[in-house]
């Protein structure tokens, strides 16, 4: 059992060594960028998840599919401290700079490069981290007004345009959706629903913590947990690969433990593999890996999110695990830490943004 052959890779967006039980939703990426790319309507989707769904993989899996379909995309990660208007209009100068280095000379692509111009300027006041820099003179009275919600639907749709012109597509990939301002996702949808009308070739995949969306414009794949073909494929598909097996009741011990969570699967992996002197990995051996996981775990994947925690949500959270799995009423919760439902509100809440 050579540690340096270890094929499972626990860690943040690092690739597990067999993408398993995703493939529904990488083929529903596929037909979406094909079809615009044909001027066919197909909806853009949004989907949620956990810490621990494997979504980074799924969105860099989107890009590449993007990139194979002969997209020009765009991948950000949105977060607390800058706009996504900050983070979005830097790729979007450059990717209309790209198109205009294309064969042949496009009016569209000028357009649209006058047209950030113009929401760039109107933008700068409302906005004070973006930092962005034209020479070419704005389009004047277009995407100007200052409105995110309705200057942005403008700008998106100029850019879209000008990748018709020049017979390419748009993939724009937003990570970590939560961080989003209900401004910016009711602009952003706007310009989803406007370019959809016309046909347009911008596809929009998002992916973040649950929240409300437009249901008619978008739709919602479900990502959690794998099922116990696929968790088993993953574990041992991998192994088999290198003439290592796990036994069956092996296997069952792990997808217990982990309940098909992708992450955890390559913790379980990756520490039964280093613990076992050969083949099979038994049993006993993953006794020792779940000893060792959680520990690695409360170590380092949860301790990290804990210690952000102040001490009266970590009696909030205490109070939520005494009272067992699955979901619990804010009473039940306030009763056990002895105050009144409205007292534990803000708790709840500032945790929920955690």
């Amino acid at each position: 059992m050579d540690p340096i052959r270890n094929p499972f890779s626990p860690g943040a967006g690092t690739p597990p060594p067999e993408l398993a039980g995703r493939q529904a939703i990488l083929d529903k990426a596929h037909i979406l960028f094909e079809r615009l790319k044909i001027r066919r309507s197909e909806k853009s989707f949004f989907f949620f998840f956990l810490l621990v769904f494997g979504k980074t993989l799924l969105l860099n899996e989107f890009h590449f599919l993007a990139e194979k379909s002969e997209y020009q995309s765009i991948f950000i990660e949105a977060h607390e401290r800058k706009s996504m208007i900050a983070l979005l209009l830097p790729p979007l100068r450059q990717l209309l700079f790209q198109l205009d280095r294309m064969k042949k000379f496009s009016e569209k692509v000028k357009k649209g490069l006058r047209v950030l111009k113009s929401f760039t300027e109107s933008i700068k006041l409302k906005y004070q981290d973006i930092e962005i820099s034209l020479d070419i003179d704005p389009e004047i009275g277009t995407a100007d007004s200052g409105d995110i919600e309705a200057d942005l639907p403008v700008l998106l749709e100029s850019v879209a345009e000008a990748a018709l012109e020049k017979k390419t597509a748009i993939a724009i990939i937003i990570d970590e959706l939560q961080y989003l301002s209900e401004q910016e996702m009711s602009a952003l949808i706007m310009a989803i629903h406007k370019i959809a009308q016309k046909q347009l070739p911008l596809a929009l995949i998002g992916a973040g913590l649950p929240k409300s969306y437009a249901e008619r414009l978008f739709d919602f794949p479900k990502v959690g947990p794998l099922e116990k073909p696929d968790a088993i494929a993953a574990l041992a598909g991998p192994a088999n690969e290198q003439l290592v097996e796990f036994t069956p009741n092996a296997l069952e011990e792990i997808i217990k433990q982990t309940q098909g969570y992708p992450y955890f699967l390559q913790e379980w992996g990756y520490q039964s593999w280093n613990l076992a002197k050969q083949s099979p990995i038994d049993l006993s051996i993953i006794h020792q890996a779940t000893e060792v996981s959680l520990q690695r775990l409360d170590e380092s994947f949860f301790r990290v999110r804990f210690d952000r925690l102040t001490p009266r949500e970590k009696e909030y959270l205490y109070a939520l695990a005494i009272l067992g799995n699955g979901a619990q009423r804010s009473g039940d919760v306030a009763e056990k830490l002895n105050v009144t439902p409205q007292a534990v509100a803000p708790i709840r809440n500032n945790l929920i943004k955690k």
